[in-house]
């Protein structure tokens, strides 16, 4: 039995033996793969639908979030409020959402009531209407949202970061605007959800305490539908980033705080560099403990918080720095961002340090393994960006074997403030 007077054995994370629950895949009558994970203690499942419908292949803009939006709001034989009725009765919860290439439909519900609940969600991808009422409430909701978020430094410097990196046309830069929702069509919408939901390409994925039929389940209602047999359109987005390095955005004439962005352009999962700059970016700006956090934050208190991170597109990625300060010590801000950047380029990172961040990812790793759902969420991750398992202990292996000399290699190659995009909104 544990003795709670005495204190537990300190273990450093870093000796934890870690692995990744396999899971097992099997294909549905239309050809619709489903990777399914049966684990867990308690009598709930998770089951979440992966459309290639995102912002990548749409024609224009917003087309593809608001279609994924607007999916549960009227079929040919409910409304809205049936639907959502449907299933709280059963004491589920249906939720989507929409990215640059993928967009879900994801059910979080008890095992016993799966087969009272896909008919319904089977039928959200074929007999959808994109009723003009609903389009309208959410119209003028989003707008509404819009003119409130615009007043907003860091929502005006989020969106423009992203515009610097890869230009405005390209899916990954582009954003919202009043005139966007104003020109949207009804039928737009149901022309995107025959294309990409109906007729669209869908990965499942499904965790938790599955019944003994899953395979059959899911195959009644999902394996007949035209879903795979189509080819997704050849998209061929030019990234056009921004020619100026520096851009100040004047947002507020009475604005106090200021809103920081300094991010550059970073290749994907697949580049070599990835997994061992996510170490370096750890260093130096990806938890509380980092050096951005302890300057600029503990020592200097310019800021609550500053935080960077490496995006996660399928396509193209990028190291962004995010930090809100006040406006009398933004360029204070900035030149401490540098100073730490010049640091990791000239002196190696210490043992101790290198230890910390080193038992913090491998803790947070242990963490994210912590149940069924986010087991099957890594798996997710791994499938759609053509990654297996091997991606899960190289990065254990980089994270545990990385020298300090290595890490300030990198920061040499990536850490230039040449390279970075600076930008203030205010």
């Amino acid at each position: 039995m544990l003795n709670r007077k005495l204190q537990p054995e300190i273990v450093n994370a870093v000796d934890f033996d870690l692995t990744l629950k396999t899971c097992e895949r099997f294909t549905l009558d239309n050809g619709v793969p489903v990777y399914s994970l049966n684990a867990g203690e308690q009598e709930v499942l998770m089951v979440e639908w992966v459309f290639y419908a995102g912002n990548w292949y749409e024609e224009k803009n917003i087309v593809a979030a608001i279609t994924n939006f607007l999916l549960k709001n009227g079929t040919t034989n409910r409304s809205a409020f049936e639907i959502n009725e449907h299933f709280d009765s059963w004491g589920a919860h249906l939720n989507r959402a929409c990215y640059n290439e993928t967009a879900t439909v994801t059910l979080h519900s008890l095992s016993k009531h799966l087969d009272k609940l896909l008919p319904v969600v089977a039928s959200l991808f074929n007999e959808s209407t994109m009723p003009q009422g609903e389009l309208d409430i959410y119209r003028q909701i989003q707008k509404q949202k819009l003119s409130v978020s615009l007043k907003k430094s860091e929502f005006v410097a989020g969106r423009v970061i992203d515009e610097l990196l890869y230009g405005f046309e390209h899916p990954y830069g582009i954003y919202s605007s009043f005139e966007d929702y104003d020109a949207l069509t009804q039928q737009e919408l149901l022309d995107f959800y025959k294309k990409f939901y109906t007729h669209g390409n869908c990965v499942i994925f499904v965790a938790g305490m599955l019944p003994a039929n899953i395979q059959s389940l899911l195959n009644q209602h999902f394996g007949s539908l035209p879903f795979n047999t189509q080819p997704l359109p050849q998209t061929d987005h030019v990234i056009k980033p921004a020619t100026g390095r520096k851009k100040h955005i004047a947002n507020d004439p009475n604005g106090v705080q200021s809103a920081i962005r300094i991010a550059r352009p970073f290749p994907n999962r697949h580049h070599p560099d990835f997994i061992r700059v996510q170490v370096l970016n750890n260093i130096f700006g990806g938890y509380f403990g980092s050096r951005l956090m302890s300057n600029i934050r503990e020592d200097k208190g310019y800021t609550y918080g500053i935080h960077s991170y490496l995006q996660n597109h399928i396509q193209q990625s990028a190291w962004v720095v995010s930090t809100e300060a006040g406006r009398d010590v933004c360029a204070a801000t900035i030149e401490e961002v540098y100073k730490e950047m010049k640091r990791l380029r000239e002196e190696p990172v210490g043992d101790e340090e290198l230890q910390l961040v080193r038992n913090y990812m491998i803790g947070s790793i242990l963490g994210d393994l912590d149940g069924p759902f986010q087991v099957i969420s890594r798996w997710k991750n791994y499938v759609l960006n053509q990654l297996t398992d091997a991606y899960f202990y190289e990065s254990i292996n980089t994270i545990k074997t990385i020298s300090a000399e290595e890490i300030r290699e990198l920061a040499v190659k990536y850490l230039d403030p040449e390279a970075f995009y600076e930008l203030t909104v205010i």
